[in-house]
């Protein structure tokens, strides 16, 4: 998707990555977070903004506010972010490097839960692996919405893309 692929070369990763992970900022490889979780690779999370195919218009939700630079490349395709962190440290530097980026159109809740008040959603990433897709999830999307996550067990795990057409898997992918 070119638009995808504009904003990768115009959001810089290294805004967004921890500050002792900067040097790594340019590698294709999942950085830790430093809370046990991690960045994903950018050809992961743009694969999962091709797959879920923003609208300007789309209200997206983000599960795992950790993933601050595919919350900055969102929020450059849709109309609004709102990201759920159940970290609230993580969701502060994830605010901090979104406000010094000048990013305004996104929100970030605190909570460990999947849900936000903010639904219902056009589209729906989430940024952790689950052994299918959680029916919260699901029950947060407006009529004609999709939502893509990872599902399976390790060491056979899949990004699934569920839309009112159903399911089906896009690409392989292990996500602990």
């Amino acid at each position: 998707n070119q638009n995808v692929l504009d904003l990768l070369f115009k959001v810089r990763r290294e805004d967004f990555v921890p500050q002792d992970k900067k040097e790594l900022a340019f590698v294709d490889v999942e950085l830790p977070l430093g809370n046990g979780n991690f960045m994903l690779a950018p050809k992961v999370e743009a694969r999962f903004l091709q797959e879920i195919d923003l609208k300007a218009s789309d209200k997206l939700l983000i599960v795992g506010a950790g993933a601050a630079y595919l919350i900055a490349l969102a929020a450059g395709l849709c109309a609004q972010v709102v990201a759920i962190e159940a970290d609230s440290q993580q969701a502060e530097l994830t605010r901090a490097a979104l406000k010094a980026a000048g990013i305004k159109n996104v929100t970030i809740e605190v909570g460990k839960t999947l849900t936000s008040q903010q639904a219902p959603f056009d589209a729906i990433i989430a940024t952790a692996s689950f052994a299918a897709i959680p029916a919260e999830l699901s029950a947060q999307l407006n009529q004609q919405g999709r939502l893509i996550a990872v599902v399976g067990e390790e060491p056979i795990m899949h990004a699934v893309l569920q839309t009112p057409q159903g399911s089906r898997q896009v690409f392989d992918y292990n996500l602990p």
